[in-house]
């Protein structure tokens, strides 16, 4: 962009900025460095953060943001009752500028809706014409939270650390503490957090006999206590973890997964000495609160994706390097050896170091 429109282009430094954040948990993380910036650069603004209810609590642990509010349209074309009540309520915010960070013609279609005047996004799923300013997508490969503060820094906010930073409230650790008390964790074991399913497809998963043999030797071996985590679509993931596991090993697997809210999630993690996580939304929130990450890539881009864990201490990324990976396919349509090679005792070294390095 040239100098001239560059500078037409900045945010006000006083005045209401709108950021539509990612719709993915792992993705909005990945975007708070340049929501940071757009903080940091504009002090003065007024800045709200508009997110799907199932992000928002996340962004609760962020700090930064003025206001937040929770979108109920999903992008269906039928849903007129979810554009309305999002039109409602980012209309009633006045706010001046929208800058959009998911690429989706869904995003654009509601700030313009809503008579947001500035419209900011990059070029991106024929929108071109519903923003008044369109940035054209940088080219090449690079991190999704760079690809983020590539366009905000369009915008005039210079990029800062490209470290996500997230802080579990003292009644988000209370949480933790008393839903793990009360299934036998009493803190004298270092609390070890696995992250056994991911939303994407079964191709992100390490296969649950590795994850039941990881966890039967953490506890057995290294007096660990496994904590399983994650969404209801992850339960059953890590349901066939803990049945797989070694029997004298489960009185100290303690199965989370689905029965914990966002922030009390957050509170485990942050509890935990290390975290090991197939590329995923919890691998991403226990990187950014600060936990050391063991993450498993196998079809996906570890390039783009990994984890960005604090800077005294980055997350580990394991890969087993084969001929197919990264295809990024949602299903393995041979024998899932991505995954399949990745060995535990690969996976188990790494973890003992993690826990070691933060006690």
């Amino acid at each position: 962009m040239p100098d001239e429109r560059r500078a037409a282009a900045r945010m006000p430094d006083a005045g209401r900025i709108l950021v539509i954040a990612p719709n993915w948990l792992g993705d909005a993380v990945m975007a708070l460095p340049a929501i940071a910036d757009v903080r940091r650069h504009h002090a003065a603004a007024h800045l709200t953060v508009a997110a799907r209810a199932s992000v928002v609590p996340m962004f609760e642990l962020a700090g930064g943001l003025d206001q937040m509010i929770t979108l109920q349209w999903k992008g269906g074309l039928l849903d007129r009752a979810g554009v309305a009540a999002d039109t409602a309520a980012l209309r009633a915010g006045s706010f001046d500028v929208a800058v959009l960070l998911p690429n989706s013609f869904a995003s654009a279609w509601l700030a313009r809706q809503a008579g947001v005047p500035e419209r900011w996004g990059y070029a991106r799923d024929a929108r071109s014409w519903l923003l008044t300013r369109p940035v054209a997508a940088p080219g090449g490969s690079r991190h999704q939270a760079a690809y983020y503060q590539h366009l905000t820094r369009e915008f005039g906010a210079p990029a800062g650390p490209l470290e996500p930073r997230l802080t579990a409230a003292a009644a988000d650790l209370e949480s933790a503490r008393a839903g793990l008390a009360a299934r036998g964790w009493t803190g004298m074991r270092p609390l070890v957090a696995l992250a056994p399913g991911a939303a994407y497809g079964t191709a992100k998963r390490w296969l649950p006999a590795h994850y039941a043999r990881l966890v039967s030797e953490l506890v057995t071996a290294h007096g660990a206590t496994c904590v399983l985590v994650g969404g209801g679509v992850d339960a059953s993931a890590a349901r066939e973890v803990y049945e797989t596991a070694a029997a004298g090993a489960r009185p100290h697997i303690i199965d989370l997964a689905g029965a914990t809210p966002l922030r009390m999630l957050a509170g485990v993690l942050s509890l935990a000495r290390a975290c090991v996580s197939n590329d995923s939304g919890a691998m991403h929130v226990a990187a950014a609160l600060g936990t050391r990450v063991v993450a498993l890539f196998g079809p996906t881009r570890d390039k783009e994706t990994a984890p960005l864990g604090h800077a005294s201490h980055p997350a580990t990324v394991l890969i087993h390097d084969v001929w197919c990976r990264p295809c990024m396919l949602r299903e393995c349509p041979i024998d899932h050896r991505c995954m399949a090679g990745l060995q535990p005792a690969r996976v188990l070294t790494a973890v003992v170091d993690a826990v070691e390095r933060s006690a």
